[in-house]
């Protein structure tokens, strides 16, 4: 019932408390509480550093869960990098959430290991036991989908179980299966919005974006799906799925025009990645030269490393690669100095604040001024305004990307459009 790297209880040492918890409050059945805790990210930590260096994080994580609990808690672990803790006197769900968020604060101060030290979140999943009939098993099944809901909602959360949470997660069920089919069967499409030089209008290029109809449950948003594409597993397959029409789709566009495709954080830690995907666009027959491939700060932070060795091997095919949605990640400088960016995407919430926000309007002069000065191209994604445009160009920005210019269209209205000489 010990576990010999922490000295923590295990999981059934948690399940016999909680029974014998439950038993001793049968008379006169209080709630209490329990909250199962992640740390984020550990793998990649632990695949960076080795195995020496992931006990040490997680004997340093037991620690710092025990002095951060009463005496009456008892802290288990239940996972490679999962603990769980039983509180028999936290009896709301608003104290349950209370005691978690000072669990991820505990959490998410820096690790020594060796001579580094480094950075990690917590989420954590909580569950009220207010049910006399609910056994040990039970009460941890909810927690533990209470986890998962604040892994799927960006990690780094807090989430409490209810009956609406089980709701949205046979909800995401629902969703997943289908997608399962519609990637399957080829159902997911991309459409193509516009990138253009905005003093002209002339269309450069075209950013692959998903879209996805469901025969049941209709127009799904990419904001949905993909995020659970990315959970479940789905992302690799329906990646390829959509490189490989977009690719057919764009070798019949003028030869200057470029595809932009984006890249997902989970394939920025698949070495195999850019070979992939090079392979694709030479079996469709697409240049790669035509080929801009579009990555988050966040994507790249996960393994550093072999994200640098995929966009080397890009660079060599004469793949182009872009920074997205730059400004809303972490150690931008860094990853600026670091990567061999061709271009940068300036964030829609800087462009949608640029006419009204003195703060949006300075960033993006300071992101321009950057741009030009490392030879980076700017992008600016968002611009639905006229006057929006007018300032951009006033500051430098040369190339845009937003309603403005056109929304995103099937294949087919992409293809025409650039078949129309421009008006």
């Amino acid at each position: 019932m010990t576990d010999p790297l922490t000295g923590l209880g295990t999981r059934l040492r948690l399940e016999d408390k909680i029974a014998r918890l439950i038993g001793k409050r049968q008379s006169d059945p209080a709630p209490f509480a329990i909250a199962v805790v992640d740390l984020d990210g550990f793998k990649p930590i632990n695949d960076l550093y080795g195995r020496s260096a992931g006990d040490g994080i997680l004997k340093q994580a037991a620690l710092r869960l025990r002095a951060a609990l009463d005496d009456t808690s008892t802290v288990t672990r239940t996972g490679s990098d999962e603990f769980t803790i039983l509180s028999p006197f936290i009896f709301s769900a608003k104290a349950a959430e209370r005691l978690a968020h000072t669990l991820v604060a505990v959490l998410s101060a820096p690790y020594d290991i060796g001579a580094r030290t480094v950075r990690l979140t917590a989420s954590v999943g909580s569950a009220i036991y207010d049910d006399a009939c609910e056994t040990a098993s039970q009460l941890i099944a909810k927690a533990e989908t209470a986890l998962y809901q604040a892994r799927r909602t960006g990690r780094n959360r807090v989430v409490v179980y209810s009956r609406e949470l089980v709701e949205a997660a046979q909800s995401v069920t629902r969703i997943e299966q289908a997608l399962r089919r519609a990637v399957s069967s080829g159902e997911v499409e991309p459409h193509f919005q516009p990138i253009v030089e905005m003093r002209t209008g002339r269309i450069l290029g075209f950013e692959a974006l998903a879209r996805w109809r469901d025969a049941d449950l209709g127009v799904i948003s990419p904001g949905v799906f993909i995020p659970i594409a990315e959970e479940r597993g789905i992302m690799p397959d329906l990646s390829r799925l959509l490189l490989i029409k977009s690719a057919e789709t764009a070798r019949n566009w003028p030869d200057p025009l470029f595809l932009s495709f984006n890249l997902s954080s989970e394939q920025l830690i698949d070495a195999s990645t850019a070979g992939e995907v090079i392979a694709i666009a030479d079996r469709v027959g697409f240049d790669p030269k035509r080929l801009e491939i579009e990555i988050t700060e966040t994507g790249l932070m996960t393994m550093p490393e072999t994200a640098a060795s995929i966009i080397a091997e890009f660079k060599d095919a004469g793949v182009r690669i872009a920074l997205d949605d730059f400004g809303t990640g972490q150690s931008s400088l860094g990853r600026l100095r670091e990567f061999p960016f061709d271009k940068l995407k300036i964030d829609r919430s800087f462009v949608s604040g640029l006419l009204s926000d003195r703060a949006s309007e300075h960033i993006v002069r300071a992101i321009l001024a950057m741009c030009t000065g490392l030879g980076i191209e700017a992008v600016a994604e968002g611009i639905e305004e006229k006057a929006q445009a007018a300032r951009l160009d006033k500051f430098g920005c040369l190339l845009g990307q937003g309603y403005l210019y056109g929304r995103a269209v099937s294949a087919r209205a992409a293809t025409e459009r650039v078949a129309k000489p421009l008006s």
